[in-house]
């Protein structure tokens, strides 16, 4: 089959079945091209080295559940370091899964919020009790943290515009969605020390979801896409008002420096 063949046999599939349009523009390939076209990040986000940062870094990782679609461990260190190192007060959070990244947080900060769908609608799209009634198990009861519900494409933010030390997006991860929520994300930081994490920037420490970093870059105000960057061996982006000795990603790089890792396994 040439080439024209394979195109008119593509067209023909799509006009069939319309949903696999989403496919081909969510192609890693293809977010890659736009993020170069249109802003230019050709190896991705600029990179922090995570010990430039923090000079010693030193964060324990509790509660973590060491279960599925968990945060790397690491990613939680850097919540509650950042949380530190910001003197963070109040916290947004958007998406919360068991809950472990708000309340390891919630450790160093007096006032965290965490937005999630209800669980109505988390059981309408998984069809799984079990897993809907799972979200915030480790939060909940966590006096520091307010629990809202809602849809962050549609949700009402107007009354919290302005209110946050630093906020978390860990969302749905489709592009139309890390966009609205980085647009929301800038809206309601509370001045220009205020920070944002993404999660899963990357797919792992190493590779970039190209998908991700297009819709952040694209709902980023054109002002702010200087200063948001990726920390080295984790899966986050953020964005800090500084500007820092950055680097770029090498994919399999020689390590440099080592981490050291406890495990201690607690009863809940």
């Amino acid at each position: 089959m040439n080439k024209l063949q394979k195109f008119a046999k593509a067209i023909g599939l799509i006009c069939r079945h319309p949903y696999l349009l989403n496919l081909v523009l969510q192609d890693e390939d293809t977010s890659k091209e736009e993020v170069i076209r249109r802003h230019g990040f050709a190896d991705g986000l600029p990179v922090i080295e995570i010990n430039q940062l923090f000079p010693d870094f030193n964060e324990t990782a509790t509660p973590y559940a060491y279960l599925s679609g968990a945060t790397m461990p690491i990613d939680i260190a850097l919540l509650k370091a950042l949380a530190r190192k910001y003197q963070v007060q109040n916290y947004f959070e958007i998406g919360t899964w068991r809950g472990e990244s708000v309340a390891n947080v919630a450790d160093v900060v007096p006032h965290c919020v965490t937005l999630n769908l209800p669980l109505k609608d988390i059981v309408e799209l998984t069809h799984n009790q079990d897993y809907a009634d799972l979200h915030c198990f480790f939060s909940k009861c966590l006096n520091n943290v307010q629990q809202i519900f809602g849809n962050s494409l549609d949700f009402d933010f107007s009354k919290h515009f302005g209110r946050y030390d630093m906020v978390f997006v860990d969302g749905d991860h489709h592009y139309e969605a890390v966009k609205k929520d980085t647009q929301t994300a800038f809206r309601l930081l509370k001045d220009d020390k205020s920070i944002i994490v993404w999660h899963d920037y990357a797919l792992d420490p190493e590779t970039i979801r190209w998908n991700v970093l297009s819709a952040i870059l694209d709902g980023a105000p054109a002002e702010k896409r200087g200063h948001i960057y990726h920390i080295s061996n984790t899966l986050c982006a953020v964005y800090l008002p500084e500007s820092f000795e950055t680097k770029k990603l090498v994919p399999y790089e020689t390590p440099a420096k080592y981490f050291e890792v406890n495990i201690h396994a607690h009863s809940c």
